[in-house]
């Protein structure tokens, strides 16, 4: 019933917003057509629909407000004007109270709030719709931040979820696109993205991950983690002190090389990728902030580590392979390269690929490079793709939205950043290195136990094959024997046709001038047709 009353909000507040609008190309089936009648009743909206949608999204809570945020990472998929009102969704929730999150805090970490922290702020430094965090000391006076997961929040996230997944699988049936979009796989994978949020633990494990990758880097500094106070719905990490990197004037107060900051974006960005293949996939500016200490060489520090992306070996391949392709103008090695890694169909026309890329980025690239945007001419690739049945890569929206994130902030701190000039020759050298024989001998490392310990298998691996090969070749010959005696009983019995027919027409030839009853026929005509006749019984 509860389920039921959300669903009939969900309806009120999408009247309320005029939602209706976004399926004037496609009828919506009868039943909500029925329960959108209401809207007819409204005035005709005069807000934009990416604004409206951007409402409705808020007015309806925390869970549809990151499901807009995930919709908005996809730009390949969402039209432009609706995309950039979905970047502007705040996901700022009112605060809980404070001695409820000192209660789950003693609760989980077994121990009272005087004997964990030295002190504690009673004020939230942020609170979001899943989390909220609060400053402290620790006894040994070092200054923490102590996260704690919303009460009550997993109930709300499981109905509103529910919905979503309802919602999905109608589309999916009612869209002439909704297979290709895989509405159903997106809502599932925002499951899963929820979920990890939700673990505290998980967000811990990454952090740490995180933190060991960059350990010796001048490029990004990650907080440390207090493992003894960590649990699912508690994590309790060093505070960090930077400028947000949002704050371009205190940046530029500070003597900061902007240049130099935009250009550690890219190349921290790449690092994680291709380097370490472990990112922060949630590189949004609130999650950012800039160590000014030496100001011409600035870093970057991260925190909320919950969201994090990685690709396949081959994907990694692909990509870079990709990316070079594309600014060298190979158009047809794209399209090629395409097909090879699996994102389009294999029965794919690689020269009307070649050509529907080529048509979409040459405009593209006959602008200056620092004009061109690294991460909108992936939107681009994508969307050619599209028109040749390319399916959403789930394992590339996080890898979209995280260069998306890091491009946008660096155009913002360097307006004249020219990406391709740090990420060409990244991309080269790790092409490069991927087949050196120092790269190889390390694989042998990693690898070489594994493949030790599987060698004595090999022989009879080998013999097992070969007798799977001996049987199925057996089988195949037994098969052909079968084919070749039916296809010898379909000529016998067509031989035989043949003759039965020519020996009844004869016989009737031979009688039939005489016009003569059957008694009266002469010998060699009755011989006929009964040859003709037993020719044809014995088929």
């Amino acid at each position: 019933m509860a389920a039921f009353f959300r669903f009939l909000d969900i309806i009120r507040i999408a009247i309320k917003y005029r939602l209706d609008t976004f399926f004037t190309e496609r009828p919506l089936p009868w039943p909500l057509r029925l329960l959108f009648l209401p809207a007819r009743l409204l005035p005709a909206p005069k807000r934009p629909r990416g604004e409206r949608l951007r409402l409705a999204l808020e007015n309806l809570g925390p869970i549809f407000i990151k499901f807009g945020q995930l919709l908005s990472t996809r730009p390949d998929l969402i039209p432009p004007d609706i995309t950039a009102e979905l970047n502007a969704l705040q996901d700022n929730v009112p605060p809980f109270a404070s001695d409820t999150f000192l209660a789950i805090v003693e609760r989980e970490l077994g121990d009272s709030v005087e004997n964990l922290f030295a002190s504690f702020e009673r004020d939230p430094l942020a609170s979001a719709s899943v989390a909220q965090v609060h400053a402290a000391v620790l006894h040994s006076g070092e200054p923490v931040v102590v996260k704690v997961i919303r009460p009550g929040i997993e109930k709300t996230i499981a109905k509103d979820l529910s919905l979503l997944a309802s919602l999905a699988h109608w589309l999916e049936r009612v869209l002439p696109e909704g297979r290709r979009l895989r509405p159903v796989e997106v809502v599932d994978e925002y499951r899963l993205t929820i979920a990890h949020e939700l673990d505290l633990q998980r967000e811990a494990a990454n952090t740490s991950q995180l933190r060991r990758n960059f350990a010796f880097s001048p490029l990004l500094y990650i907080p440390e983690v207090h493992w003894p106070m960590v649990q699912r719905n508690v994590m309790v990490t060093e505070r960090i002190q930077g400028v947000p990197v949002t704050d371009i004037a205190t940046l530029k107060a500070r003597g900061t090389d902007m240049k130099v900051l935009a250009e550690r974006g890219v190349e921290l960005f790449f690092s994680q990728v291709f380097d370490h293949n472990f990112f922060h996939a949630d590189m949004h500016p609130g999650n950012i902030f800039v160590d000014c200490t030496t100001p011409q060489r600035p870093s970057y520090i991260a925190v909320d580590m919950a969201i994090v992306g990685s690709l396949s070996r081959e994907d990694q391949h692909y990509l870079a392979r990709n990316l070079l392709a594309m600014f060298r103008r190979d158009y047809r090695l794209v399209a090629e390269l395409h097909v090879q890694s699996g994102w389009v169909r294999e029965d794919t026309n690689v020269g009307d690929f070649e050509g529907t890329i080529r048509a979409l980025c040459e405009p593209i690239f006959e602008r200056p490079l620092k004009d061109i945007s690294f991460g909108r001419v992936l939107i681009s690739l994508f969307q050619a793709a599209r028109e040749f049945d390319m399916h959403v890569q789930p394992q590339l929206v996080l890898l979209q939205k995280t260069l998306l994130n890091i491009e946008g902030l660096g155009r913002q701190l360097y307006p004249d950043l020219d990406l391709w000039s740090t990420a060409h020759p990244y991309l080269e050298r790790w092409l490069n290195k991927r087949f050196h024989p120092a790269t190889l001998a390390r694989e042998m490392e990693r690898y070489g136990p594994e493949w030790l310990e599987k060698f004595p298998q090999v022989p009879q691996l080998i013999y097992g094959g070969l007798q799977q090969l001996n049987h199925l070749d057996q089988l195949t010959r037994s098969v052909n024997d079968q084919i070749a005696e039916q296809e010898r009983n379909v000529n016998r019995s067509r031989r035989r046709g043949w003759i039965g027919a020519v020996a009844l027409a004869s016989g009737i030839a031979i009688a039939w001038p005489q016009s003569l009853p059957l008694q009266q026929f002469p010998a060699a005509s009755l011989a006929l047709l009964a040859v003709g006749a037993l020719a044809l019984l014995l088929r």
